[in-house]
């Protein structure tokens, strides 16, 4: 069954095992997670369980959001993500959920907005070569050729310079270090997207073996 919490990256650090091994980690703070809805098969045709992080001022939410976390006796929430193939019978709504959901060695996947880099060339955006920086050279970062000459156009997909980064990433099949349930922190192995104090989503592993 998917087990799963929200939470802020707080940034890197390194550990080192008994043996003198030294891992780099993210740290990612996940407190006051609160179970908002349970969603069924019966009423919403599929089963999820809705989870709320993060409390933020009446005054910016609206009524509709209001009137759905007074349900479970919650301030509003920033951040609202649901967790499919959850095992409904382990929540109650307006359950908290804690960072001991997850154990040292559970395998996650973590979801986050990536850094956004603005405009960007092809080289950096596609990871591209570049042409010869030689004097004589008259293609140094350009794209490359469009396309051939028969359809007299460029096709879609073409790989151009535009705007990078921002998207939705998840990084797959990372590790937990280390629980700290005193201070609600995971210690997840590598890096995962995003900038410091950028929102995450972390859950159980869909291809671990």
């Amino acid at each position: 069954m998917t087990k799963g919490i929200l939470g802020r990256k707080i940034g890197m650090t390194q550990v080192f095992a008994e043996n003198g091994e030294l891992t780099p980690v993210t740290v990612v703070e996940a407190a006051g997670n609160v179970v908002l809805q349970k969603k069924t098969v019966e009423v919403d045709g599929y089963e999820a369980v809705q989870i709320g992080f993060e409390d933020k001022r009446e005054k910016l939410s609206n009524k509709p959001a209001r009137g759905h976390v007074s349900k479970a006796n919650t301030a509003p929430k920033r951040f609202i993500r649901e967790f499919r193939d959850a095992n409904l019978g382990d929540y109650e709504m307006g359950q908290e959920v804690r960072v001991d959901v997850f154990t040292e060695g559970d395998i996650v996947d973590v979801t986050g907005i990536s850094k956004g880099k603005g405009f960007q060339g092809a080289i950096k955006r596609h990871g591209q070569s570049r042409g010869p920086m030689a004097h004589g050279s008259r293609y140094h970062r350009r794209p490359g050729s469009m396309g051939p000459v028969a359809p007299n156009r460029v096709f879609k997909g073409k790989a151009l310079p535009g705007r990078m980064g921002g998207e939705q990433i998840t990084v797959q099949n990372l590790s937990i270090v280390k629980v700290d349930v005193e201070r609600n922190l995971l210690l997840i192995k590598g890096n995962v997207p995003g900038a410091r104090k950028a929102l995450l989503k972390v859950k159980s592993a869909v291809k671990s073996k």
